[in-house]
């Protein structure tokens, strides 16, 4: 009967620490003020990109229309590979877009 006590503690406290974990996992959005961002001119609303600084933006460019973005179409913010760890947002832009393909 131990041996059935423990197992069934040990699959709760497991379950747990595997919602924790997803949990945490989950990643932060990209600061504008992060010194990465600044550094490629990225905001969260591409309507807000600086029009003298960046000549070659467009409104219609946003990171759900990079081919760097890592979420789905759907997704309100996904992964960058130039922001590692953190999310940016689907409407977001930044001096490295790249129309997806």
């Amino acid at each position: 009967m131990t041996n059935r006590r423990e197992f069934i503690v040990q699959i709760g406290l497991s379950g747990g620490a595997l919602m924790a974990g997803n949990a945490m996992a989950q990643a932060a959005n990209v600061a504008e003020t992060d010194p990465q961002a600044v550094a490629l001119g990225y905001k969260a609303d591409t309507t807000k990109v600086d029009a003298k600084k960046f000549p070659k933006h467009a409104v219609s460019q946003n990171c759900k229309g990079c081919a760097l973005y890592q979420g789905k179409p759907t997704d309100a913010a996904g992964g960058c590979p130039l922001f590692a760890g953190k999310q940016v947002a689907g409407t977001g832009w930044c001096s490295a877009w790249v129309k997806k393909a």
